[in-house]
């Protein structure tokens, strides 16, 4: 019964990963990076054009990623209107933004863009790519949680969160599974509103299920697949 939230694809693999997961009878949606990921250094019509081709090839989740430039020269209005403009190319699919928190400047920018990706109607805010050179922490996910938490006050909407990047652990997920419940509430702790970023915690989880069934640890052959 343990699953992955989605299977993240970049756009050209969406319908291999569709019909692959169908020919395996199994539900689990297919999502996509898109909107220039993960530099976003791509005009808005080639991003919205991005978006629109990976739903229409059957991604049910896509992840956009903002303008950096946008925060660091406070056009929070431009932001604003371009994640809008995503959120409408997206139609029926669920929209993550990652705000690539590493490359924002300061944890007020990271506020004022978490609070905008929610008001553009983002159905997630995700720390980073995995591709900056720093991705998840600890005080961007508390600043991130807030400002999810204050939104929901304000709003009466839950938005989800996603921290990304350099999670490697199992004791590192469990450390984030703890902050979520401390600062959001246990209500967050479902796949609906709360995902890890796993490709790189894939191996250590299959070490500690390996070492659960068998009483020993794996050796390196055992893995294969990690």
């Amino acid at each position: 019964g343990i699953t992955v939230g989605a299977v993240c694809v970049y756009p050209t693999r969406v319908t291999d990963a569709v019909n692959a997961l169908k020919a395996a009878g199994c539900n689990i949606p297919v999502a996509s990076v898109a909107a220039g990921f993960p530099s976003g250094q791509t005009p808005l019509e080639t991003k919205l054009a991005e978006i629109k081709l990976a739903v229409e090839y059957g991604a049910r989740e896509i992840d956009i990623v903002i303008s950096r430039s946008l925060v660091l020269t406070g056009q929070w209005e431009g932001l604003y209107k371009e994640i809008r403009q995503c959120r409408e190319a997206c139609g029926e699919a669920h929209m993550k933004t990652i705000l690539a928190t590493g490359e924002l400047g300061s944890l007020a920018n990271v506020y004022k863009a978490s609070m905008i990706a929610m008001m553009a109607g983002s159905d997630f805010i995700k720390t980073s790519t995995g591709k900056e050179v720093e991705n998840a922490t600890f005080p961007v996910g508390v600043v991130m949680m807030r400002a999810i938490r204050e939104f929901y006050w304000q709003t009466g909407n839950k938005v989800g969160f996603k921290p990304a990047g350099g999670i490697r652990t199992a004791k590192d997920a469990i450390t984030w599974l703890m902050l979520v419940k401390n600062e959001l509430g246990v209500e967050w702790l479902t796949p609906e509103l709360f995902r890890l970023g796993a490709s790189s915690l894939l191996e250590d989880i299959e070490k500690q299920i390996f070492y659960y069934v068998t009483g020993s640890h794996a050796l390196q052959h055992d893995l294969a697949m990690a």
